[in-house]
């Protein structure tokens, strides 16, 4: 058998079995969230998000948007060198963001049931 067949079976193979993945994970919710900052903000989005009154007086305010500030917790980073995550009962974790081309630093207390967002920083660029 030649090079060539062989490398064509592999791509063969190899293609059939991406596409019965495809069918098997289709609609299941998997996600590949390994890195420190992926698992940090998943298990805060996977918990009720409580905001303090000085987030909410920004909110009422227009500053900024609760649907933004969701954005900013799925998709942010977390400064883990500002952040302390060992603090009793709950960790705190500073998370950046992007809002209107300014900078926008969550403070989010994350315990076991709620994760509260205590702060919120509008930095300007």
């Amino acid at each position: 058998m030649k090079l060539i067949q062989r490398i064509g079976y592999y791509l063969g193979g190899f293609s059939i079995g991406l596409i019965i993945l495809a069918f098997f994970l289709n609609g299941k919710k998997t996600s590949c969230s390994y890195g420190p900052d992926a698992r940090v903000l998943k298990n805060i989005n996977s918990k009720t998000i409580v905001f303090n009154s000085l987030v909410f007086s920004y909110i009422d305010d227009n500053v900024i948007d609760s649907t933004e500030i969701r954005r900013i917790l799925k998709k942010g980073d977390i400064n883990f060198s500002d952040s302390d995550p060992r603090t009793k009962p709950c960790g705190v974790y500073m998370v950046e963001g992007e809002f209107n081309e300014k900078d926008v630093i969550l403070t989010v207390e994350n315990c076991d049931s709620i994760a509260t967002i205590t702060d919120l920083k509008i930095e300007q660029p």
